[in-house]
């Protein structure tokens, strides 16, 4: 796959796989390549990772082979056991400062240039946040194809997030793209988000509710020494 043939559209295991061989291959280049066994540890890691996963050997395994057929990783054969590399940089054609942005946004999803100038930072260490922008451009207006895409402003937020485009536009991008005017759209999704977020407010004390009441009427029906159906 080169530089001017369309992206496949990866899913989340396999942005997950490519973006731990990636950070690997930068933070504990001595175990670089990776093995199987030291790959499904980075995907399953608590920290530095959203969402956080619970990948089998072979979910890992199948994503490799998906991501071997599209060049992007490669298997090589040393010691006991083979080990895995990325060919993002060859494959998509872009710097090493480029693939280590994109690295943290398959890892830790959306993320605004100040975040990502932090996060990169045992990857690389950006001069400012403006140098992050521009990389961040740089792929945004790829002539090959957009890499990453400026996402709509979260509400109360200062600063926009990033986001990849290897796993296809987000949802953010699709309400963007819908055909209504931008302010609109942004204030609907405003709308959405508090709505959705009292909804599971409301959820999450009605649940707690229920249960001290159970937990009440189970102690008074075995005090009065009657079944709770009853």
């Amino acid at each position: 796959m080169s530089s001017t043939t369309s992206l496949p559209v990866l899913s989340l295991v396999e942005t997950r796989v490519l973006g731990v061989l990636a950070e690997k291959q930068r933070t504990v280049p001595d175990s670089y390549p990776l093995t199987l066994n030291s790959l499904v540890s980075g995907c399953n890691q608590k920290t530095s990772r959203s969402p956080v996963l619970e990948l089998t050997e072979s979910q890992v395994q199948a994503a490799i082979d998906s991501l071997r057929g599209y060049s992007l990783v490669a298997e090589t054969s040393g010691g006991r056991a083979f080990r895995y590399e990325h060919n993002i940089d060859r494959v998509l054609r872009i710097p090493s400062q480029s693939v280590i942005l994109l690295t943290v946004l398959m890892l830790r999803g959306p993320q605004t240039a100040g975040e990502l100038r932090i996060a990169c930072d045992r990857m690389h260490n950006f001069a400012d946040i403006s140098s992050v922008e521009g990389f961040l451009n740089e792929l945004a207006e790829r002539p090959a194809g957009a890499l990453v895409v400026k996402l709509p402003r979260l509400p109360g937020a200062r600063e926009s997030r990033w986001a990849h485009l290897l796993s296809g536009a987000p949802a953010e991008e699709t309400m963007r793209a819908a055909g209504a005017p931008s302010d609109a759209v942004q204030a609907s999704h405003d709308v959405s988000l508090g709505e959705v977020a009292a909804l599971k407010a409301n959820v999450a004390r009605l649940e707690t509710e229920v249960a001290s009441l159970k937990a009440l009427l189970g102690r008074v029906c075995s005090e009065l020494g009657i079944s709770e159906a009853g």
